[in-house]
């Protein structure tokens, strides 16, 4: 397919595809779809080998948000029933990341909801930090605490936090459909922070929202213009309570399609599997990591995952391997320019067009939406 072969020159060129190509994967058959898969694999090999990098999510804060994220099960008046609890102790959060590490991530990610941290939750988080770095010194610390104020950024970079968070999640055209208490330009101005600090900068998307293939697009290439080292690509997870528990929009296909888009788009940034992989990529999950080079172990914010050594098996069934601590995930050009070393980090939230294949009333897999019950803020074990 000459839209294959061009968009594999691109991306081992470094080289930004047009709009209309980036629309086209989206349009792809599901007869071409392993065409698609292998074609955006061997991009994803040039720059990361057969590498897939851990990343363990700590939920410092769990619910209590004011904001009205339309996807999240912490919004404002969410009914989900999912855990809510107040800031961990630094020594619980800690024994949380020791269980990630254990479990193979190289990088932690602080998450807590909320608009924004307050200089004392700064404060907290830097404690927090402290106490993990005591434990294991060389984990990547990455933190996920909503819109940042003037001088915050530095603070955290001063602490530790090697890289911070936020997601764009959708086009700005579509943004206010999805979230009115804050802007998307409240987004894109916290991921400018974070880099003006010297931080790896993290940001991606939500897929499944009922969004348009141009919205997918547009924010895919909006990240790229941001210049981000990291875009998690999240997929909906529908929680009943939420105002979109009824978006079961998205098949496997139609996931594997949005990742490999999201890899042309940016052959050279570490693409993450994020929330809502098993929900909607189901058995096809190996077939991801042909793409994406970094996913979630265990367990996410408010729901559970995929058991810890099911993902390890599932790396290792696949002909992968699991990144190790001293390995740079970054290309060596994009690290050195980045100055820290290539880093990303992970989703701001349980997140997750026109779809070209929707799922039926019949195919919504309410069953798989599990809230979590275990780990951070509760008496059992994690997942990891």
């Amino acid at each position: 397919m000459d839209l294959l072969n061009t968009l594999v020159e691109k991306g081992l060129r470094r080289e930004l595809p047009t709009r209309e190509e980036a629309l086209a994967v989206l349009a792809t058959s599901d007869d071409e779809l392993l065409d698609v898969v292998a074609a955006a694999g061997r991009v994803r090999r040039k720059w990361f080998g057969r590498r897939v990098k851990l990343n363990y999510l700590v939920n410092l804060k769990s619910g209590l948000c004011p904001e009205d994220c339309s996807y999240c099960s912490q919004r404002l008046g969410s009914e989900t029933g999912i855990l809510k609890y107040t800031w961990l102790k630094p020594e619980q959060a800690a024994e949380a990341a020791a269980a990630g590490v254990a479990g193979g991530a190289k990088r932690v990610c602080l998450v807590a909801s909320g608009r924004g941290p307050t200089d004392r939750d700064v404060d907290r988080v830097s404690k927090t930090i402290e106490a993990i770095k005591e434990q294991n010194a060389d984990i990547e610390v990455c933190a996920c605490l909503g819109l940042l104020s003037d001088g915050q950024a530095e603070r955290l970079r001063d602490a530790g936090v090697y890289a911070y968070s936020n997601n764009l999640n959708t086009s700005e055209a579509t943004y206010a459909d999805i979230t009115t208490t804050h802007t998307y330009a409240d987004r894109v101005d916290t991921v400018r922070k974070t880099q003006e600090a010297g931080m790896s900068a993290c940001s991606g998307l939500i897929s499944g929202m009922g969004e348009t293939d141009e919205d997918l697009v547009d924010v895919v290439f909006s990240l790229r213009e941001l210049n981000v080292d990291s875009v998690p690509v999240n997929f909906l997870i529908p929680f009943e309570g939420t105002p979109l528990a009824k978006e079961w929009n998205l098949t496997p296909q139609r996931a594997l399609r949005i990742l490999a888009m999201v890899r042309f788009v940016h052959p050279d940034v570490e693409v993450r599997l994020a929330g809502g992989r098993e929900i909607h990529l189901r058995s096809l999950q190996p077939l991801a990591l042909h793409l994406a080079n970094s996913i979630f172990l265990g367990d996410y914010l408010t729901s559970e995952g995929q058991e810890g050594k099911a993902d390890l098996a599932m790396i290792a069934d696949a002909g992968f391997e699991v990144e190790d601590m001293g390995t740079t995930t970054l290309p060596a050009h994009r690290s050195e320019a980045a100055g820290c070393g290539g880093g990303s980090c992970g989703p701001c939230g349980d997140g997750d067009g026109q779809p070209a294949a929707q799922a039926g009333p019949d195919e919504a897999r309410t069953d798989l939406v599990a809230v979590r019950r275990r780990g951070a803020g509760t008496d059992l074990p994690p997942n990891a």
